[in-house]
């Protein structure tokens, strides 16, 4: 078994592997995929799946995405100069894609499917609330949307991930305030003390009782796999990769996940080593993916195509015809995402780059995609 490091991996592909751009893809396909349950058949389909033998393989999703989240978002946080720039650069990437469908939900798709009176829908609280999603302040109601689908009345359950993305982000700036790009080692002992803080939180609240399997990842524990991601570029020259490796880690969070009380508390490093080695293979790239992240974009629209899909075409709330059928829509809506809004965004980043190096501003895709949700994000996550 011939041991490399993750810095010696990432150089053989000139800091670029095309691994995460498939991962970002692949795992924005999972979130859809793991929702066609609850929107074909309503929330007891979600304890069938957290119930099964896949049940491993579904909730390490989330966490995932955000280590992968993580490890791309510390590069960026290398290659920038200031704070403020870092921050500038995670909100054009976040929001003018989430404030573009918070304002097409609620403008467009919400007046066309609800069941009450325009004046009734647009006057509402609820209306009100909605377009709060916009700040990251996460509503999921919109009058008479949705009431009747086996899911009633949630118009983007994929939302609750933004505001943990954003945690993400602002922890990692508080890591920046403490020295972390000098004293690396801040980062892992960070993302440990967290771990430990947040699994004895749970031992107390719940008297040491073993938790109830019901699919949901603890959302702190979110935070927790985008600083393990940080952690792992922050030592990339000292953590070994192999594909061995790589193949052991993925089976072993599964397994932990998936059958040990707590699991997920303690799978979020193994998870987290497994997303970023795989992550960096370098096989070809797909000519439609060059120069593109659809990622952001089908985590962001997936949920609200499934309701809306299974609510005018009743004959698909099946899991698999809501899969196939909602996959290529959410990628339309992706691209038109990416080539009319992310992207055009983008460009804003030569305003925040130091006037000697605008010049040198690189116009390729960004590094990430959250769940985003982390989500998912970066994405998203």
């Amino acid at each position: 078994m011939r041991l490399t490091n993750l810095s010696d991996k990432l150089a053989l592909s000139k800091g670029r592997p095309t691994g995460f751009d498939y991962m970002r893809i692949a795992l924005s396909l999972c979130v859809i995929a793991s929702h066609s349950g609850v929107t074909s058949y309503g929330l007891s389909a979600d304890a069938a799946i957290f119930n099964s033998p896949f049940r491993g393989l579904v909730q390490m999703v989330l966490p995932m995405f955000f280590a992968l989240s993580g490890f791309l978002v510390a590069g960026s946080l290398v290659r920038t100069s200031t704070l403020v720039q870092f921050l500038g650069l995670r909100a054009i990437r976040i929001y003018p894609a989430l404030a573009v469908e918070v304002v097409l939900s609620a403008l467009l798709l919400g007046p066309l499917l609800t069941t009450v009176p325009l004046s009734h829908y647009f006057g509402s609280r609820e209306f009100a609330l909605y377009l709060l999603n916009v700040t990251g302040h996460i509503h999921y109601l919109l009058p008479g949307v949705f009431h009747s689908n086996p899911y009633p009345d949630i118009v983007n359950a994929q939302l609750w991930t933004v505001p943990y993305e954003l945690l993400c982000y602002l922890s990692l700036a508080l890591l920046v305030l403490l020295g972390v790009k000098k004293r690396s080692w801040i980062a892992p002992v960070a993302t440990i003390a967290l771990m430990l803080f947040f699994f004895i939180g749970r031992e107390i609240k719940y008297h040491g009782a073993p938790p109830l399997n019901n699919g949901l990842v603890p959302a702190a524990e979110l935070i927790v796999s985008f600083l393990a991601g940080v952690s792992l570029y922050l030592y990339k020259g000292k953590v070994p990769w192999s594909t061995p490796l790589c193949v052991a880690s993925g089976i072993a969070s599964c397994i932990i996940i998936a059958w040990v009380p707590f699991g997920v508390y303690f799978a979020i490093p193994l998870a987290a080593y497994f997303t970023v080695s795989l992550g960096l293979y370098n096989p070809v790239k797909l000519s439609i993916l060059r120069g593109a992240d659809y990622s952001y974009g089908i985590y962001l629209y997936g949920f609200v195509v499934q309701q809306t899909l299974v609510l005018t075409c009743p004959w698909a709330r099946d899991w698999f015809l809501n899969t196939l059928l909602s996959i290529p829509l959410a990628a339309a809506f992706a691209a038109l995402s990416w080539h009319w809004v992310e992207k055009p965004a983008l460009e804003l980043r030569r305003y925040l780059q130091p006037r000697a190096r605008t010049a040198s501003i690189v116009t390729s895709a960004p590094e990430s995609r959250t769940p985003s949700a982390a989500l998912p994000a970066e994405q998203k996550a």
